[in-house]
């Protein structure tokens, strides 16, 4: 009988939540658990999976609202987890991280294994859980890049956040804060502020207050520098007006892709609106 063959160290079998096809509906999203092996390049790192976090992307690509989103595939963005198999000097690192096209393009983190170019993790701090590291990727990367393109705040700026308790919300609060802005949070009925944060942030009721109202209540009539608008277009009217003279609103998400607004005060106010990879609009003219 011949000798055993050694397993390959470059291989894993893994057990992987599938989408087979899109849905029609969250109602219909039905995963199936599929074995897959899994090979890594040479550069790349085997990662054995010990957390993953489900964002609402992964439900919008699952129900075909990322019309770029491939199936069959194995779902899921972040996770964090220990390499078992990679280039010198990586077996046995703790790991995290997230990626633009993981579980989207192309198979993802709700595995018990998942293959990834080593310029994609990062070393996951002694002090978090595992559970932790995997929360991090989407919300944070989401906040930091709407921050960096619409110009991160500085401490003499007033951030509004819409949607503050999401986990998009929260990382934006987190960011800004640390970078000494003050932080009003949005919520849509009374509630506290649920996340971290490095200052006080002030929460205004939408179901009671008047947001923009409020808004300039709060600021002595300034108004925000920043709105980083988490829920899209049921908050656009009221971001819009809650903005400084040159203010800024970051928009993440839609429910309705068309929005009605005054745009002489769009103009007057010298407003800039950004979602996602492009400029909605701009002006930048002087105010007359």
């Amino acid at each position: 009988m011949p000798p055993a063959q050694p397993t390959d160290r470059h291989q894993a079998e893994a057990r992987c939540v599938r989408l087979l096809a899109k849905a029609e509906n969250v109602a219909a999203v039905a995963p199936v658990i599929e074995t897959h092996v899994l090979a890594r390049g040479a550069s790349d790192l085997l990662i054995e999976v010990k957390a993953a976090a489900v964002n609402p992307s992964d439900v919008k690509a699952a129900t075909g609202l990322m019309p770029y989103a491939v199936f069959p595939r194995t779902s899921g963005r972040d996770y964090a987890g220990v390499v078992i198999d990679g280039p010198a000097g990586w077996v046995g690192r703790e790991v995290f991280g997230s990626s633009g096209d993981l579980g989207i393009r192309r198979d993802g983190t709700h595995a018990s294994h998942l293959v990834v170019e080593r310029e994609a993790v990062v070393e996951k701090p002694a002090s978090i859980s595992w559970e932790e590291a995997a929360g991090i990727g989407v919300p944070f990367v989401t906040a930091m890049e709407g921050l960096r393109r619409a110009g991160l705040p500085k401490p003499s700026e007033t951030v509004l956040v819409t949607g503050v308790n999401g986990k998009v919300g929260q990382a934006t609060a987190q960011i800004a804060s640390w970078h000494g802005a003050r932080v009003i949070g949005v919520a849509r009925k009374r509630e506290p502020y649920e996340g971290h944060s490095n200052s006080p942030v002030e929460m205004i009721d939408a179901s009671a207050t008047d947001v923009a109202a409020r808004v300039r209540e709060l600021t002595g009539g300034k108004g925000a520098d920043i709105v980083y608008n988490t829920v899209g277009d049921p908050y656009f009217d009221a971001a819009h007006k809650s903005l400084a003279l040159r203010g800024r609103q970051i928009l993440i998400a839609a429910v309705d892709r068309i929005v009605q607004f005054n745009i002489f005060e769009f103009y007057r106010g010298q407003h800039v609106a950004r979602m996602r990879r492009q400029w909605i609009a701009s002006s930048r003219c002087s105010s007359q």
